[in-house]
């Protein structure tokens, strides 16, 4: 009943920049926190970027300084700015969000979106 739906991915050359979205849409009393994973075959998803409640976010190494993730809680939406983009930035990007669907859940539901690819050409 909750459904993350990403935008925003495509082909880029090394060096170029891409805008991630993603729109979450169903029953959401409140979103905790948000993130970005990608994920490539045979490996295992990571973490991109998280971004919480209270603002804070979380990158990973990798893309510290390139990437910038924030969030629009009114419209349910996060972002994912990806700019200096380099060919290993190649991967499948999931949409994450730890949602609570009323204000007497006692866990957080996690869902995931679709995923969207981004291709970067050397």
């Amino acid at each position: 009943q909750v459904q993350l739906v990403e935008s925003g991915g495509g082909l880029v050359r090394a060096g170029g920049s891409l805008r991630l979205s993603c729109a979450a849409s169903g029953s959401i009393f409140s979103i905790n926190a948000m993130g970005w994973y990608r994920q490539t075959p045979g490996k295992q998803r990571e973490l991109v970027a998280a971004i919480f409640s209270g603002g804070s976010t979380n990158y990973a190494d990798s893309v510290k300084g390139r990437f910038t993730i924030s969030r629009d809680n009114a419209k349910k939406m996060a972002y994912l700015q990806m700019n200096s983009l380099k060919p290993e930035d190649t991967a499948v990007y999931y949409c994450h969000a730890s949602v609570a669907a009323t204000p007497y859940d006692d866990r957080d539901l996690e869902v995931w979106g679709q995923g969207t690819l981004v291709t970067v050409s050397s």
